[in-house]
């Protein structure tokens, strides 16, 4: 693998107990690189701490053990080598559809002229240029994931981390934004470290996919996706050793046997 942008050495975070709940270890040395260019997914059962890595890697909080890197240096705040993509598109509703793509570019201090052939740019990219004068409330869902996507490209980071973005979305809809997204990496060599449940995603759109154990989480298995057309999902699904891979994971998570309380 060439030079990590993004790494997690030996990373654990243990949450203190409160009055309602013991300490809680979400994941425990939890070590993986992700490499310039690459996109990485991880998967394993609810509660294992994926989310958890992701906080820390985009610097909102700080591991009790272990250490973050992204671009080399270490991660212990909010950081210009990163971006965080949610499953809510967190749009603020008071701004139009190009405001909120120029949110991020605009707390930095971008000039106007700047701002807005980026926007403008990442508009068309996304395919909702037409409603760049619009407002969030007037959006289906999978547009105002495009508007967070071209959002969250605008900053230009060297990192993108996407903690399930398009889990709320119907599956025709999530398909097309996987088109959308796996484009927008490869057009613009992007990193990605990819959190999803959806096992054939997983596959569909990643260089490698990474197994988490119960918590505390750690890496309990590296798969590397060795198909064609990372930039193209679709067709990555229908690939005949596509099924093959998610079988693989299904074992890999032992999925009938995880029960409610450990979910």
């Amino acid at each position: 693998m060439t030079m990590p942008v993004l790494e997690y050495s030996g990373v654990t975070r243990t949450f203190a107990a409160s009055r309602r709940s013991p300490a809680v270890t979400a994941v425990e040395d939890v070590s993986l690189r992700v490499a310039d260019g690459e996109v990485v997914s991880l998967i394993g059962p609810s509660g294992c701490g994926k989310s958890t890595l992701l906080t820390l890697g985009a610097g909102l909080d700080r591991p009790t053990g272990g250490e973050v890197f992204a671009g080399g240096e270490p991660v212990v705040e909010p950081n210009d080598h990163v971006a965080f993509m949610l499953q809510k598109d967190l749009l603020l509703p008071w701004r139009t559809v190009r405001a909120n793509v120029e949110l991020g570019l605009e707390i930095r201090g971008a000039p106007v002229d700047v701002r807005r052939e980026r926007s403008d740019a990442l508009l068309r990219q996304c395919r909702i240029a037409d409603f760049a004068d619009s407002y969030p409330h007037q959006l289906s869902g999978g547009m105002r994931q495009r508007a967070a996507l071209a959002r969250t490209l605008a900053v230009e980071p060297r990192v993108l981390l996407l903690d399930e973005p398009f889990s709320a979305l119907d599956a025709q809809t999530k398909m097309v934004l996987q088109e959308d997204l796996a484009r927008s990496l490869a057009e613009h060599a992007k990193t990605a470290l990819f959190i999803t449940h959806d096992l054939a995603e997983a596959i569909a759109l990643s260089d490698r996919v990474l197994v988490m154990s119960r918590r505390p989480g750690r890496i309990v298995e590296e798969l590397t996706v060795d198909l064609p057309d990372r930039d193209a999902p679709i067709a990555r699904r229908r690939h005949p050793r596509a099924g093959a891979y998610v079988t693989h994971l299904m074992e890999s998570l032992d999925i009938r046997h995880l029960d409610v309380e450990a979910a």
